[in-house]
């Protein structure tokens, strides 16, 4: 067999297994990937989407090691590095988090949902308006993404941008009715404004 035909069935696997991931399907994906897996060990887009279905069915330490072997084995792996940092997130390392984050970034710039994750992790660092601009440049490459609109209302909410922060909850209820992170900070901020109208 040619490395062309291995190379365009691999390709189609790992299509039909985005397909899957992409439908929830992440323990059928995996089985796909798992065994791309046995046939080449060093295949770097079967261990990023490895990653991103584990990271999907929060098998965090799973996720962990394959992001890690696929940076491991390509440096210039920013999915990877997206992962890594994402996952650093979770655990509130927020100095490794912006470091992989930032990493990503560099190799695949106006990623949306890497600058979501980059934005967050700056603002929770402590470098609270760079995380803001950040949030923003995510944003407006992903006008509809709630869980984006909901960051950056949460960042301007402990800013006391109040105004700002109600508006993007808003925008998020409206595409995500059942969002609950912006049912919630809706809640906070009803209850502010009420105490403020009591006093």
């Amino acid at each position: 067999m040619s490395d062309d035909t291995t190379s365009s069935d691999t390709l189609e696997r790992l299509e039909e297994a985005e397909q899957l991931k992409l439908s929830g399907r992440y323990a059928e994906a995996l089985v796909i990937l798992e065994t791309l897996l046995m046939e080449d060990p060093q295949n770097v887009p079967a261990l990023e989407e490895v990653a991103d279905n584990e990271l999907s069915l929060e098998r965090y330490e799973r996720a962990r090691a394959a992001a890690q072997q696929a940076v491991e084995i390509d440096v210039e792996s920013y999915t990877g590095h997206y992962i890594l940092g994402f996952l650093k997130s979770i655990d509130r390392d927020w100095n490794d988090a912006v470091e992989l984050l930032r990493k990503a970034n560099a190799m695949r710039p106006n990623n949306a949902e890497i600058l979501r994750c980059l934005g967050w992790a700056l603002f929770s660092k402590g470098e609270r308006a760079q995380g803001i601009v950040t949030l923003e440049r995510s944003l407006n490459l992903d006008t509809e993404n709630p869980l984006t609109l909901c960051d950056l209302g949460v960042a301007y909410l402990q800013t006391g941008n109040i105004v700002k922060a109600k508006a993007l909850f808003e925008r998020a209820i409206e595409l995500d009715p059942e969002n609950p992170k912006a049912l919630e900070c809706m809640k906070v901020i009803g209850n502010a404004h009420n105490r403020q109208h009591a006093a």
